[in-house]
């Protein structure tokens, strides 16, 4: 599973020498990280609707994995723009495994 997000990491880092005209991902830099964030922000509501509909239709399951898919290229484009390599995010997820929930929120609290 991280390979694929690996050999994403890699594309979209590769998109930032590409000209604007000719990438979308490079667009997406060019406009700045508002922009970028925008389309975070879009893709999460998209994914929300579709996953409130798959609670009512089954049949919008497949829309619910397709809106995730580009809520998360986009999540891993602002990743990029910020320097941060998903690798980073995974760490923090193995970090957090085993504990509860409200262990791991009580331990962000000063």
């Amino acid at each position: 599973m991280s390979d694929i997000l690996s050999t994403l990491a890699k594309t979209l880092e590769d998109r930032k020498k590409a000209e604007p005209e000719t990438s979308y991902v490079s667009s997406l830099y060019a406009k700045g990280l508002d922009k970028i964030l925008e389309k975070v922000g879009e893709e999460a509501f998209e994914t929300v609707l579709a996953a409130k509909n798959a609670e009512v239709d089954t049949q919008q399951r497949e829309k619910v994995v397709y809106e995730t898919a580009d809520l998360w290229f986009h999540t891993l484009v602002m990743l990029a723009q910020l320097n941060i390599h998903p690798d980073e995010i995974l760490s923090e997820l193995a970090r957090r495994e085993g504990l509860s929930g409200i262990e791991e929120k009580a331990s962000r609290q000063p």
